[in-house]
């Protein structure tokens, strides 16, 4: 299936921070209305700090819309620190970031047309939910 464009809803999550963490990312055809959810992914990642967990929702986000051959992408998330660096307004300092970073900018460069919007949390529930259940399994497993 290849698609004129896709959006993409990414977030991640860190229990304690650090802590054990999780990414979720929806992947929808915003062509439809409403948008039809085309793929999901809900991780656990391990221990890692909420950044970090925000980064890998966003990189494994773009890497399940590289199925569907896009060339124009939407992609919106509730960190605004992942957006404002993704978009180049804001310097990735802490250096443990940059080669998340490097590895988002790269999986954007494949789109002719990039579009990067920070959301409210509210406007993320179904990636949240992603990230939560991603984390419950993992406790659920432990006990």
């Amino acid at each position: 299936m290849t698609l004129d464009a896709v959006l993409i809803y990414a977030d991640g999550g860190a229990r304690g921070n650090p802590g054990p963490s999780g990414i979720g990312a929806v992947i929808y055809d915003p062509a439809t209305d409403p948008p039809t959810q085309l793929a999901t992914v809900s991780q656990f990642i391990g221990h890692a700090t909420n950044n970090v967990a925000e980064y890998r929702a966003v990189i494994e986000g773009l890497k399940a819309a590289e199925t569907f051959g896009a060339r124009r992408l939407t992609l919106r998330a509730d960190s605004k620190l992942v957006i404002e660096q993704l978009r180049g307004a804001w310097k990735v300092k802490q250096e443990h970031l940059r080669p998340l970073w490097q590895e988002a900018r790269s999986l954007l460069h494949r789109y002719d047309e990039v579009v990067l919007e920070h959301v409210g949390r509210a406007l993320n529930t179904v990636a949240d939910a992603l990230v939560n259940a991603a984390l419950d399994a993992r406790e659920a497993t432990r006990e």
